[in-house]
């Protein structure tokens, strides 16, 4: 259980440090172009394309962080109310469904990539094609569903009674 635990952090910390850089270049980007708008009457071309990829970027990391923490899709009344065990067994349940739920989600988002690649004609930023920023698409539910595993693993073993109270 331990292991499942270090490799949830190892994930979350990594995603959190790429969140913490989007959240900051998203910040810098959208200053600059406020201040070159107004003061030099300019603005950086690319740089309304690049903040609206990067909040998507962001939103599907923030979505595997909270996953990973078990706070993504969590409706917890009923396991306020069940003993401990009962509360896991839950947990492993609605983790399961959200993770096969999010493994079909990545293999249409696998599609629509590929579809993209093939019809790409323009260029999201100067040299890049457009389809580079929907690749966060697939990877990101692909993260989701590598947390919401981990967590049935270990809310299985907590519920069997063979790992630390999760």
């Amino acid at each position: 259980m331990t292991f499942l635990r270090r490799l949830s952090r190892l994930f979350t910390r990594v995603e959190g440090w790429v969140l913490v850089l989007f959240l900051g270049l998203m910040v810098v980007l959208a200053f600059l172009q406020v201040l070159l708008r107004n003061v030099f009457s300019t603005s950086v071309v690319w740089g309304d394309v690049l903040v609206r990829q990067m909040v998507m970027w962001a939103g599907f990391i923030g979505a595997a962080v909270a996953a990973s923490e078990e706070r993504h899709i969590s409706i917890d009344a009923l396991t306020k109310f069940l003993a401990k065990r009962w509360a896991h067994a839950v947990r492993v349940a609605t983790n399961a469904f959200a993770a096969v739920v999010a493994g079909f989600l990545a293999n249409a988002a696998w599609g629509l990539l590929t579809s993209e690649q093939q019809s790409s004609t323009g260029d999201l930023l100067p040299g890049v094609p457009d389809w580079v920023g929907l690749v966060i698409i697939p990877t990101g539910y692909v993260l989701l569903a590598i947390h919401f595993t981990i967590n049935v693993a270990i809310n299985a073993l907590a519920a069997a009674g063979k790992g630390e109270e999760a």
